[in-house]
């Protein structure tokens, strides 16, 4: 399948990202576990912590893809209306 780019990220960008990612990711776990706490409060902290990761990652991908099809709606709506002044131009 050919898919045409809608973004044009270099590969180092999308490396820093993945990166800095899963060095905040691991920092997280690493100060969670590190915390002077009962071990179920710390199993709460990494809970919201894994939710929040998870959802934050949904709501992106949620926005992305009514961005993109916005964008689709809105070109089909040019093509449209580009077809009925040319009708009714000539």
């Amino acid at each position: 399948m050919n898919q045409t780019r809608l973004f044009n990220d270099s590969s180092s960008w999308v490396a820093f990202t993945k990166v800095s990612f899963l060095i905040s990711l691991a920092g997280m776990i690493f100060g969670i576990s590190m915390l002077p706490l009962d071990i179920w409060i710390k199993g709460y902290f990494a809970m919201g912590l894994f939710f929040l990761v998870s959802s934050t990652i949904s709501v992106s991908k949620t926005l992305r893809d009514k961005h993109e099809y916005d964008r689709i709606i809105n070109r089909v709506e040019e093509a449209k209306t580009e077809k009925i002044l040319k009708e009714y131009g000539s």
